[in-house]
């Protein structure tokens, strides 16, 4: 090894991200195959590049391994993204806790082509040449290493057919040591066939344009305001024309669940569109669909998630359900749940409707002379009894978001799909996928806001403009000035080093 390849080496084993993406590289790029690595705190993050997919199990697997071996100080957490060569977006996300990775014995001594050639071990430059993660006997599998191989197109150093399966020893942090990934959407209507049929001629289609980045979270939630039930008999009078009733076949129940959702919001102004018996229909459908509905009266749901017990709650703004308006009972429900779970994750219907209703203001609101609840009291108070994560949706806009004593609150993710139901003018298509990062405790670490936007027909596309990322750092800059967050051009959200 040449001096500056071992100045290399040391400075990667330092954590620096120039030298760690030099190594990568080194075996990388002849394959088709470039990274990209920048460093934030403890977080190393790495773009992969290249002219055909990449399987997110392979790249977790060669970064996971290969920094295990080389340890880089100071590195406890790596978040990966894919992209194709000449596009901006990424194919898909996916963060790994070193701390939560598997532990082996040392190294099986791979097949040399000479007798003289030195050993490989963990601290030894020779490893270099395939950044330590060619080494693929770490786990005594030449399967893996064919898999990498194939699928990554990196060439790995042949496994001794003899060499014994080395068992893995998988140490569970503390939840303390525990991150939770959740990305969240707002409103969605997949269409209606009442009073007239305006469903999709495929509704798979829905969701094509932005379905790869709803995948990676720990848990992917979504607003679902309507119905799923074949009940003929609506609730409202819809004649008037401000007033809407939404019904769905219920087996679009399998479509959000194809799209990756796992946790769906119920309460809302649209719960009863089809009676006390399109509500149970509802629930009942997206809970057979392998989904969780949450938002019925007096309901916490606890769901296992990355080894944390996270809790949800629904509220709205109308009788019947968790009201946002009875604070004394939104609290002691938020307080039961922080007492049989990790994180609380509480989800709220409320807040003005309509384009001229993008600003949060700490004071009751009205729609059509209907009370609305004051969000921002309603958030905060969640948080002082708990809650560790508030999930607004309602407004149809997207709203500011805040971070009060290391909690966020996200006032309202706007639309998502409202196929011929949901307006999508100005700032009504403006819309988001909310990627956020929590600690074991509820804190919040980092997150981004993922801009989208919605067609004419209310089928959302990501927008390549971020509109939703300028209208939501502005609008945080302006009602929420001292809150202490950091939110990047390109969405990035991190706590100031203000916060308390």
């Amino acid at each position: 090894m040449t001096a500056s390849l071992d100045l290399i080496w040391q400075q990667a084993r330092q954590g620096q991200a120039e030298a760690i993406a030099d190594l990568m590289n080194r075996t990388l790029q002849a394959k088709g195959v470039r990274a990209l690595v920048r460093r934030r705190g403890d977080c190393l993050q790495i773009m992969f590049e290249a002219a055909r997919s990449l399987p997110p199990h392979a790249c977790a697997a060669f970064v996971s391994r290969g920094l295990k071996q080389l340890a880089p100080q100071g590195i406890l957490r790596v978040r990966l993204h894919a992209r194709l060569v000449g596009e901006e977006w990424p194919e898909w996300t996916q963060t790994i806790d070193l701390r939560q990775t598997l532990l082996t014995t040392p190294l099986v001594q791979p097949r040399a082509s000479t007798d003289h050639a030195p050993p490989v071990t963990a601290s030894s430059p020779h490893a270099v040449n395939a950044f330590v993660l060619g080494v693929l006997a770490i786990a005594g599998s030449g399967t893996l290493a064919l898999t990498l191989q194939n699928q990554l197109r990196v060439d790995a150093p042949p496994v001794a057919e003899s060499s014994p399966a080395i068992a893995p020893v998988l140490i569970p942090p503390a939840p303390s040591d525990r991150r939770l990934r959740i990305k969240a959407v707002g409103d969605i209507v997949l269409g209606t066939n009442f009073p007239s049929n305006r469903l999709p001629a495929d509704p798979q289609k829905l969701f094509a344009a932005v379905k790869p980045y709803l995948q990676g979270a720990d848990l992917l939630f979504g607003n679902y305001e309507g119905t799923l039930t074949d009940y003929p008999h609506p609730f409202k009078n819809t004649s008037s024309g401000r007033s809407f009733a939404f019904r769905s076949p219920p087996s679009y129940a399998q479509v959000l669940r194809q799209a990756g959702f796992h946790v769906l919001n119920i309460a809302n102004n649209h719960s009863y569109d089809f009676n006390e018996q399109g509500f149970r229909d509802t629930i009942r459908h997206i809970n057979a669909a392998g989904m969780t509905a949450i938002g019925d009266f007096n309901q916490i749901t606890y769901l296992e998630a990355n080894g944390l017990k996270t809790a949800f709650i629904g509220f709205a703004t109308y009788h019947g359900q968790n009201r946002i308006q009875d604070l004394k009972s939104s609290a002691a429900l938020v307080q039961k749940a922080k007492q049989n779970a990790d994180i609380v994750i509480v989800s709220f219907h409320g807040g003005a409707e309509g384009s001229d209703q993008i600003h949060t203001r700490d004071r009751r609101e009205y729609f059509y002379g209907e009370d609305r609840g004051n969000v921002v009291q309603f958030a905060r108070t969640m948080i002082d009894n708990g809650a560790d994560l508030i999930l607004g949706h309602g407004p149809h806009v997207p709203r500011a978001l805040e971070l009060y004593k290391g909690r966020l609150i996200a006032y309202s993710l706007g639309n998502f799909v409202g196929y011929q139901t949901l307006s999508s003018a100005g700032a009504l298509g403006k819309s988001l996928i909310l990627d956020v990062e929590l600690d074991g405790s509820g804190r919040f670490i980092q997150g981004k806001v993922i801009p989208v936007r919605l067609d004419a027909k209310g089928v959302p596309h990501i927008d390549q403009n971020f509109a939703s990322v300028q209208l939501i750092r502005r609008l945080t800059q302006i009602d929420f000035p001292n809150t202490p967050l950091n939110i990047g051009r390109l969405g990035e959200i991190f706590p100031t080093p203000s916060q308390s």
